[in-house]
């Protein structure tokens, strides 16, 4: 009988202790699980270093698509001209956080035909920054912060920098007499005060909203003869200026149609 009753004791003290194991090994996991889980939370993903827009390839942050790269509006903000496959034609980059245009930028994509850097933050663009792209037609620029103009290539046909900061002062008087190609000049809402030397192929000049105070006979057409008529020159913008049209009859014989503007 003692032997039964040590037996039934022995067999409870083990189930007892089978039982408290295994409790604790549950709550080992459950708390394993429970620290996995916890580092899987946004909060905790949020706290991991994520990666610079300059760190990842272009073609993962934009579209890279037949010799276009388009790149709007990237997250995570994108502060430079992203590395462009040696093939691009078209870079399409607003909206986004860019600064400055460094000369290294396009050095190795010469096959570049349009680029649109619109609505950034771009004040500075180095010297030679566009020297290599001699099949560059299209450049915009507008809505930045620039004050100034580098030498552009002379293979433009449309060039449009409305909406900047720009003064007489950082635009050349001949930074367009060498684009012979150039069609379409924006220029309006800036800060100049007198206007460029513009060249013969323009169709489309726009000065609007600048502080352009006069004009003179040789800013359209050429003083010294009336025979001169400009035939290719189809739109001039001048309003939003402080200067009175009317005032500069002599300014306009050359052109088919009256520049926009005040005339009293």
């Amino acid at each position: 009988m003692m032997h039964l009753r040590t037996l039934i004791l022995i067999f409870a003290m083990v189930q007892c202790i089978l039982s408290s194991a295994a409790k604790n090994e549950f709550m080992e996991a459950r708390k394993t699980k429970r620290d996995i889980a916890d580092y899987d939370t946004p909060e905790a993903i949020d706290q991991a270093a994520a990666p610079k827009a300059d760190e990842l390839p272009t073609c993962l942050l934009c579209v890279c698509l037949s010799g276009s790269v388009y790149c709007e509006e990237v997250s995570p903000d994108m502060s430079a001209v992203p590395a462009l496959p040696k093939e691009t034609a078209y870079l399409y980059a607003r909206f986004n956080k860019i600064t400055k245009i460094r000369s290294q930028d396009f050095a190795d994509t010469a096959t570049l035909k349009v680029i649109d850097l619109s609505v950034n933050l771009i004040s500075e663009i180095d010297d030679g920054a566009f020297s290599t792209l001699t099949n560059l037609e299209e450049l915009i620029l507008s809505e930045n912060r620039l004050t100034k103009l580098p030498v552009l290539p002379t293979s433009l046909v449309s060039f449009n920098a409305n909406f900047n900061k720009l003064t007489t002062q950082g635009v050349k008087s001949t930074a367009f007499k060498k684009l012979t190609r150039l069609a379409y000049l924006y220029l309006g809402n800036n800060e100049l005060t007198a206007v460029p030397q513009l060249p013969e192929s323009l169709h489309i000049v726009h000065l609007h909203n600048n502080k352009i105070k006069t004009i003179t006979d040789e800013t359209f057409c050429k003083g010294n003869t009336s025979y001169y008529i400009r035939t290719n020159m189809d739109q001039v913008r001048l309003d939003g200026n402080p200067i009175v049209l009317s005032e500069h009859p002599q300014s306009f014989i050359c052109l088919q149609t009256l520049p926009f503007g005040w005339y009293n």
